[in-house]
Parts: structure tokens; C-alpha cells; sequence
């Protein structure tokens, strides 16, 4: 990987305890942590909301990783897209849908509503937002209104992270390979190909 900011040394005590936290649950320290280090208020505050994100539960899980997944596919995140396998697999999801998010327009594994959950976190991530009257009806008729705003906010914070790991050039650390876990689908159609096709 070669990243836009170089990464830093990790250091001091809430460095070391970062190091520590990410060699025990990838086996090793990103180095896109090294380009964070650089403003540690940032990674910290970051790093706390996603692990409040991960405590929310008023929407399915994998309602919610397959649509950070298809963030990153559309955005074009692949650490984000290699991170999120590696979570899918540590948690129980189901992989071959994980794997097949790239390519979901193509795929015949997606249920109804999963089919909806990826329409609508590719139509938030466009500029502009091209979420619809009638997609968003669905989701909050079959989710109800919590858990459509958990997933909302959910893919909000997809697009943040994902779009400032590809400006700072952060790309796949490898951590589905440490799994064993097969590569990821090709992405399929690009979105717009897919609406004009």
C-alpha cells in the first residue's frame, strides 16, 4: 500500500493500547492506523463511533454490513470492502453473500429486502442523494422506523470512512487473506451502467 500520508509511529500509552487492540484482533497493526496517528483526536474519535455503531441493535447485522459493503464497493474502498469480509466471517454472516456485494445487481443470493438494503445505500451514496419516495417506503414498511434510521446512519458513516480512506490512498490490508476466506466478487456493472441498462 502505498498511502498519500505516510504513517507515523505508533506511540505513547493510547498508542500502545491501540497496537495492542489491533494485533489481537488482526494479528498485526494496520498501517492505515500509522496514517491516522498523525491527528490521534481523529482515530479516537473515529474509532469510538464505529464501536458505537457496533452496539446499536435495532437493525439486522447483516442488513447493516452488506450496506457498509456496498459503500465501499461503490466508493471504491477496498480496505473497507476487505475489513468488512473479515468482520462478516468473524460474526457469522452469511459469506457468500458477503462476498457476492460487489456484484449484487448480477447475483441471484440477495433476498427482496437485502436487494433494497444495497439499492439504498448505493442511492445515498451518490451526489446527489438518489434515494426514492418509494424505496424508502419499502425499507420503513419492512424495518420500521428505527431500524431504517440505524441503517441510515449506518451508511452515513460508510460514506465517511470510506471516502477518506481512498483520498488518503488507505487500500486493502489483507485481512480476509489471514482468514483464508476466497477473494471478493469483481464488481459487476457500476451503478450508473446499471440504472441505464
Amino acid at each position: 500500500m502505498t498511502t498519500r500520508i505516510p504513517a507515523a509511529e505508533i506511540t505513547g500509552l493510547y498508542g500502545s493500547l491501540i497496537k495492542k487492540f489491533s494485533a489481537k484482533m488482526f494479528g498485526k497493526v494496520p498501517e492505515s492506523l500509522g496514517v491516522m496517528w498523525h491527528n490521534p483526536a481523529v482515530l479516537k474519535a473515529s474509532m469510538g463511533m464505529g464501536q458505537k455503531l457496533q452496539k446499536w441493535n435495532s437493525c439486522d447485522e447483516s442488513l447493516k454490513s452488506y450496506a457498509h459493503m456496498a459503500v465501499a464497493s461503490l466508493i471504491g474502498c477496498t480496505w473497507c470492502l476487505d475489513f468488512n469480509y473479515f468482520m462478516a466471517h468473524n460474526r457469522g454472516l452469511d459469506l457468500e453473500k458477503a462476498q457476492q456485494i460487489p456484484r449484487w445487481r448480477e447475483s441471484g443470493v440477495f433476498t427482496p429486502l437485502e436487494r433494497d438494503v444495497l439499492e439504498y445505500a448505493e442511492a445515498m451514496s451518490t451526489t446527489p442523494v438518489e434515494v426514492t419516495d418509494e424505496l424508502a417506503a419499502r425499507l420503513l414498511d419492512q424495518l420500521g422506523a428505527a431500524a431504517l434510521v440505524e441503517l441510515t446512519s449506518v451508511i452515513g458513516y460508510a460514506n465517511l470512512t470510506t471516502r477518506g480512506n481512498v483520498a488518503l490512498g488507505i487500500e486493502s490490508e489483507g485481512f480476509s487473506d489471514s482468514c483464508g476466506l476466497k477473494p471478493l466478487a469483481v464488481p459487476g456493472l457500476s451503478r450508473s451502467q446499471a440504472v441505464a441498462g
